[in-house]
């Protein structure tokens, strides 16, 4: 599974250009993170995304905001680790679609499990420019977290062509990348070229 996780803000050419040819190109998720915006706002990209995915398969996930993934009957929501406990119970379960949680520690990781998380994203793998001077966690941290809770793992941090099969040996669920494809000249080609080395024997 390929996931792409939104940035207006790094986006080479028209953010919602990116986000259909991203479609076209199989993408399976789509998680809208614009966490600056205010709820009006993401209820606006929440509604267009949900109709640039509805005749394909791809999952459309929102990040951080509850009543606008209910709102578009969102395939799922999803939220960090920090933010868990605060969510509101009733709410959570008046909505149907998945959780998802980010993790960056084995701990959080078992905890998201415990308190219902769907799946989980994890990181970061790799280096990369988004976590600037922070060290990547590395293919045997990812394993360790892989190991030891009983729901998918989806990877992300410094995802691209050239390290992704580095993780095909592992039991992922699926990996997910944001600035390879929101700055990427031809999203539609990138989105395939991932696919197909994910899915490579």
């Amino acid at each position: 599974m390929l996931y792409l996780v939104t940035d207006r803000k790094i986006a080479r050419k028209d953010f919602y250009h990116i986000v259909e040819e991203s479609v076209a190109g199989g993408i399976d998720g789509i998680i809208l993170r614009e966490k600056d915006l205010s709820q009006g706002e993401v209820q606006i990209m929440a509604d267009k995304l949900k109709s640039l995915v509805k005749e394909s398969k791809t999952e459309l996930i929102i990040n951080g905001n509850l009543s606008v993934a209910k709102a578009v009957e969102a395939d799922g929501y999803h939220i960090g680790f920090s933010r868990l406990s605060k969510v509101n119970e009733k709410e959570l379960r008046e909505f149907h679609g998945k959780l998802g949680v980010s993790v960056h520690s084995l701990t959080e990781a078992k905890e998201a499990e415990k308190k219902g998380a769907d799946y989980l994203l994890a990181g970061h793998i790799f280096k990369t420019s988004c976590k600037e001077g922070l060290e990547p966690r590395g293919i045997g941290w990812l394993e360790e977290i892989i190991n030891q809770v009983g729901i998918p793992v989806i990877a992300i941090g410094g995802i691209h062509p050239g390290n992704i099969g580095k993780l095909q040996s592992t039991k992922l669920h699926g990996v997910a990348v944001r600035s390879l494809i929101m700055q990427s000249s031809q999203p539609r080609e990138t989105v395939r070229a991932l696919r197909k080395l994910w899915t490579a024997d």
